[in-house]
């Protein structure tokens, strides 16, 4: 993982929560994380990763602070944290 996922990774995970994360630096993250990424209806995106399965909204620009919980939420209950990766 490069210096760039990283950070995100960790602004994923900052306290308190970070309301300007790229949407576009997620989905790159999660793809070197190794998920499957695919565009859905609805402006929507799934995401599948180590077993797991979500899907979250399509923001044109920055995550919400409510997609930035659940993305969260997500990478945790994934085994995946900002502890394993430090910067």
């Amino acid at each position: 993982m490069n210096h760039h996922h990283r950070t995100t990774l960790h602004t994923l995970f900052a306290h308190p929560i970070s309301a300007n994360i790229d949407f576009k630096k997620v989905v790159h993250l999660l793809e070197d994380l190794g998920a499957e990424v695919e565009n859905k209806s609805g402006n929507r995106i799934g995401v599948k990763l180590n077993g797991h399965s979500a899907s979250f909204t399509h923001a044109q620009h920055d995550l919400p602070t409510e997609e930035v919980v659940q993305m969260r939420k997500f990478l945790e209950s994934c085994g995946v944290t900002a502890d394993r990766y430090p910067l």
